[in-house]
């Protein structure tokens, strides 16, 4: 978990129906199969954000939107994305994961993102994504039971990773099985970075994005047009949070943080908000 990259207040949260998969959690189909919307409240527009994987803290004043691990509960009164890694395995949970859900390449390696230590997870067939959705989905029902607004499932972009075993097909129908069950469970998901799949968004069934360093790699623009500025923007350099801020300060959600996304108290911790670098006009 942190930052990746591929080498990657509630008034004004609006509220969108979106269908619902029968069946799948709270907001299931009826008895004749039908399926039936559930309503899902997206991020607000240009507000204060802090990125809080790396540990729960008590948010900055004028934050407005918090994302955290799984493991950590919803800051009260903020809009909350939880964070999944949905597409890798964590390596402390990776002997808990079956053997034949771990990517192998054609001599029966484990395929690993080298930069985290990750296995990637094996979504080559429509049976092993509907095995893998099925335990990532219950992650994500633990973040609609502990009252999460939306998720964020990360490595989206692990495809770029797998030496061409994984196709961006295969990530974009795994998602779309996430999709689904997080609608079901209402709640919004967002794309994690991937810009270049951005113009997929409508058949993964994204709703917003959580952006690392789209200052920095001039990609917000990409982010901004697919999903109408509903965009969390995390730069981690002051070079990356000047460039965002001069093109969207005036219209996406930007934070500056460190690497380890650490808590306060902690020698690598930042947090710049994007108040903090004087803006330019929205290009």
């Amino acid at each position: 978990m942190g930052s990746r990259r591929t080498l990657a207040a509630l008034s004004a949260a609006v509220v969108v129906a979106v269908p619902a998969l029968a069946g799948c959690g709270s907001a299931g189909g009826g008895k004749d199969g039908s399926t039936k919307p559930a309503a899902v409240r997206l991020p607000p527009r240009n507000a204060g954000f802090d990125y809080q994987i790396g540990g729960a803290y008590p948010p900055p004043k004028g934050v407005r939107i918090v994302s955290r691990d799984r493991s950590d509960s919803p800051a009260p009164g903020l809009y909350n994305i939880c964070y999944v890694n949905a597409f890798q395995a964590q390596p402390a949970e990776r002997a808990s994961w079956p053997a034949d859900l771990l990517l192998r390449d054609a001599h029966g390696e484990v395929v690993i993102d080298e930069d985290w230590n990750e296995p990637l997870l094996d979504l080559r067939t429509p049976a092993k994504r509907e095995r893998v959705a099925k335990r990532v989905n219950r992650w994500i029902d633990g973040c609609a039971e502990k009252g999460f607004d939306a998720v964020e499932p990360d490595n989206y972009d692990s495809y770029t990773r797998s030496h061409h075993l994984l196709t961006a097909g295969d990530a974009t129908a795994f998602m779309s099985l996430l999709s689904r069950h997080a609608h079901a469970r209402r709640l919004a998901i967002a794309q994690k970075n991937t810009a270049e799949l951005a113009g997929l968004r409508g058949r993964a069934g994204l709703d917003f994005a959580v952006a690392e360093e789209c200052g920095q790699y001039d990609e917000c623009g990409v982010y901004a047009k697919a999903f109408d500025d509903r965009v969390v923007d995390i730069e981690y350099t002051d070079g990356g949070l000047r460039s965002a801020v001069a093109g969207w300060g005036g219209r996406l959600s930007i934070v500056r943080r460190d690497r380890d996304v650490s808590t306060p108290g902690s020698a690598q911790y930042v947090r710049k908000a994007h108040g903090d670098v004087r803006a330019a006009a929205p290009r």
